[in-house]
């Protein structure tokens, strides 16, 4: 199985602008940003999207959730910020790994 450009990302075949590591999540700056701050955060579990999360990764969803917390106070957007997660390709996810995007620092429009 060849491995996509997340996976090469966290076992550090490609670079990118890292702004949090732990032992479970990776996050870095996003190099196609739609805001002044807009910062992917990744399971270090390779995950295809959230249809395949099992019980067993709640407890990691939670921890992406309060890295998420904290990105947002550490990069000042934590009066307004979103967290987005595409789902499959007909959402627009393009990477097959599930991530999130932080998205901050201007002013966001609805969702619909």
């Amino acid at each position: 199985m060849m491995k996509n450009v997340f996976k090469k990302i966290i076992d550090g075949e490609v670079p990118c602008d890292k702004v949090f590591e732990n032992d479970k999540i990776l996050a870095f700056k996003d190099l196609y940003p739609v805001a002044p701050v807009h910062i992917l955060i990744l399971p270090k579990k390779e995950i295809s999207n959230l249809n395949n999360l099992t019980a067993e990764d709640a407890p990691l969803m939670g921890d992406i959730m309060l890295v998420a917390k904290e990105l947002a106070k550490q990069f000042n957007v934590e009066e307004g910020w979103r967290l987005l997660v595409n789902n499959g390709g007909g959402s627009g996810q393009s990477i097959p790994y599930l991530h999130f995007h932080l998205i901050g620092g201007r002013r966001l429009g609805s969702m619909a």
